[in-house]
């Protein structure tokens, strides 16, 4: 995969030969033996229809009048070489003083792989390029700027798209300077020195007026508007060109034509003006193509198919604890992903030296974002190499230090999704802070992040909360739910279930038709519910199984209580009632906490982390953090009495919340669903006396009658 991930591959061509050995036929024709070195070894020429591969002349060489016709090809793919026999003409006298001058060591041209599966066959592939421009401003296809494509008349003739491009009045010529350069120009052609054809230009005399006629021993050489390519590469169709004309072998453009190409060199003998000149093309690899997402109808419908995204990870050559990506631009690329499509790296871990020694650091860290699979396709796109728009598949998520580049202008332009199947290498199904945080930046520049979730064997889209810094991972059918709801949750034991799964159905079916009566920013008829928890079993489970129960949105925040045999913790399976999800490590278990945000907390009786959890939500009302809603405590009195009472009590004859006690008028104790849905609606008709201004509860919470 990465052999092709190099600036100077293309790979229906081969790198310029030079002239091995020279023997001269006549005056007018010699016969080279041209050997090309470095050869791809993904040029499509190793493995296609021999009579498909052509000679293609230097154009520098075909402007003077030179043609070159490829006689016998012999491809060593072992050694990434190949042997040509050329034969050279010379096409009037210039060609003919040129043909003298040209020796071993000279370079003439390379390999074109005229592959059929790769000829553009529908117009419509063509004309979306139009008006389009690369990332430096330069049209994408077009004659004559940006907005010249009138002047590129295309047809669809005998399966394959053809351009007509319409001639310029005049012809090219040369004045007697022209022999002062050949000599110079054959010693450029031994060094393979880049741009002489513009050197050639400045010979070059345009004539106006002149007929546009092929003479037999001339050349006739013909101009078009400056053409743009950047899309496909372009072939002169010698055969619908007049009777009598012929292009020479110099006849491929290739898709690094910007404002050039627009001299083509014509030989033969007929009494026909020459129009236009048809152009055939071929596409590039498909990550140069400069082709939108939008564009991929395929790749979009095998995107929507969980099916197909499961197979396309389950391509990833093994083992699965080694990291692994792969870069996919097109719906075939993907469903014949193979192992040798994706790039591969050893998981190592690596101790970073941390702030106190900044320079290891950094180059510790940069050495490590180099190792990741990742990486050569993000550098790819950045150094603009890959066009075009697509989607990065990792096997697992990617390491935070990767930020600077996935947000990189360049790549966040190119780069339409993202997709996981384990959030880390070394915990499992638990992101980090900074995974997080990445997940976070990732979706407001745009990037949607996908997981490919082996648990649910769904797709899980990241999506954030409204006006929250937050988000969580939820099925693709429920992901405007999720953005539109507002959000219960429940806190309650790990180990016990309760006695309260009625009363909360009851709650629960309630709100939903509540949505009916009221009209308020969290409760209309048009809102949604989502339903959180912290996934795990006891009051969790009950609660997320009634959320499935009503088809309310049952979400998690879960986190890795996996034992580290540094304290007791009960062991908290994922319970399987759980729609959307978030997972936390434990060094991040109060972060995890701050995050639930919920629009309508429902308590019923728990342990420690319950205890925290109520005390978080007083802290919340108390600062402002979150907006003034009413919290139900879901059970016995004389239980909540114990719980809250003494230490809200103790707090006000201290005078530590003074000015606070009003925070006790947010908490409503209810044993039945009737009670909660009289709070509830008194609340959304702001009836509820709450906040600052309500009264204070010598509970610490009102008591629901």
């Amino acid at each position: 995969m990465e052999s092709y991930l190099n600036p100077q591959h293309y790979d229906l061509v081969t790198p310029d030969g030079l002239i091995e050995a020279i023997e001269t036929i006549d005056e007018r024709h010699k016969l080279a033996t041209v050997k090309i070195n470095e050869i791809s070894p993904a040029f499509v020429g190793y493995s296609i229809d021999p009579s498909l591969i052509l000679f293609n002349l230097k154009s520098t060489l075909a402007q003077l009048g030179l043609n070159a016709v490829g006689t016998e090809y012999i491809l060593d793919p072992k050694h990434h070489c190949a042997h040509v026999k050329v034969e050279l003409q010379a096409i009037g006298d210039i060609s003919k003083a040129m043909l003298d001058l040209l020796e071993v060591g000279a370079h003439i041209g390379k390999l074109f792989a005229a592959d059929d599966r790769r000829r553009v066959r529908d117009p419509d592939y063509l004309m979306r390029m139009f008006g389009r421009s690369d990332r430096r401003g330069r049209p994408l296809l077009s004659l004559g700027g940006l907005d010249g494509s009138r002047d590129l008349i295309l047809e669809k003739i005998e399966g394959r798209t053809i351009a007509f491009l319409s001639l310029r009045d005049g012809i090219v010529t040369y004045d007697n300077s022209i022999y002062g350069f050949l000599p110079t120009l054959a010693k450029a052609l031994i060094k393979n020195l880049p741009h002489t054809r513009q050197l050639l230009h400045l010979h070059h005399h345009w004539t106006t007026g002149q007929p546009r006629i092929v003479k037999e021993n001339e050349i006739l050489l013909v101009r078009t508007t400056p053409l743009h390519i950047r899309t496909v590469y372009a072939r002169v169709v010698d055969k619908l060109l007049p009777q009598g004309y012929h292009h020479t072998t110099a006849n491929v453009l290739q898709p690094d034509t910007t404002a050039s190409g627009d001299i083509y060199e014509l030989f033969g003998s007929s009494n026909q003006i020459l129009d236009d000149i048809p152009l055939e093309f071929y596409t590039l690899e498909p990550h140069r193509e400069h082709v939108f997402f939008s564009d991929r109808d395929q790749l979009q419908i095998s995107l929507e198919d969980p099916d197909a995204l499961f197979e396309a990870f389950r391509t990833a050559p093994g083992p699965e604890n080694n990291l692994a990506s792969v870069f996919v631009v097109k719906g075939t690329q993907m469903k014949n992903l193979s192992a040798k499509d994706w790039i591969m790296r050893d998981f190592y871990k690596h101790e970073f030296p941390g702030l106190s020694h900044p320079s290891r650091q950094a180059s510790i860290v940069e050495k490590y974002i180099e190792h990741q699979p990742s990486y050569p396709f993000l550098k790819a796109i950045e150094s603009g190499l890959i066009t075009s728009q697509g989607i990065l598949l990792c096997r697992h998520f990617p390491t935070p230090l990767l930020k600077r580049t996935l947000l990189n202008d360049d790549v966040q332009r190119c780069l339409k999704r993202l997709y996981f199947r384990f959030p880390s290498q070394s915990h499992d199904g638990f992101f980090s802070h900074e995974d997080r945080a990445m997940l976070v930046d990732l979706a407001k520049f745009g990037i949607p992040v996908y997981w490919v979730d082996e648990t649910s064997r769904k797709i899980l889209q990241y999506t954030l909360k409204s006006d929250k810094d937050t988000g969580l991972f939820v099925p693709l059918s429920l992901v405007e739910t999720f953005r539109k709801a507002t959000v219960l949750g429940v806190y309650g034991s790990n180990l016990q279930e309760g006695t309260f799964e009625q009363e909360l159905k009851s709650l629960l079916s309630g709100l939903l038709e509540m949505r009916a009566e009221v009209s308020h920013p969290l409760l209309d008829r048009e809102t949604p519910l989502a339903l959180l928890t912290g996934g795990g079993p006891g009051a969790m489970e009950m609660s997320n199984r009634v959320a499935k129960s009503l088809g309310i949105l049952s979400c998690a925040n879960i986190v890795d209580f996996r034992s580290k045999g540094k304290g007791i913790v009960n062991e908290q399976h994922q319970n399987p009632y759980i729609d959307a999800k978030m997972t936390y490590r434990l060094d991040r278990l109060v972060e995890r906490q701050a995050e639930f945000y919920l629009d309508i907390p429902i308590f019923v009786p728990g342990g420690i982390g319950m205890d925290f959890e109520y005390t978080l939500e007083e802290v919340r009302r108390k600062t402002g953090s979150c907006p003034i809603t009413p919290v139900l405590l879901l059970g016995d009195t004389a239980y909540w009495r114990r719980k809250v009472t003494s230490r809200f009590q103790i707090n006000r004859e201290s005078g530590t919340i003074k000015g606070s006690e009003w925070v006790s008028n947010c908490f409503y104790c209810i044993q039945t669903a009737r009670q909660g849905l009289s709070v509830l609606r008194r609340f959304f008709n702001n009836e509820l006396p709450i906040g600052k201004e309500g009264p204070i509860y010598d509970d610490g919470f009102c008591s629901v009658e």
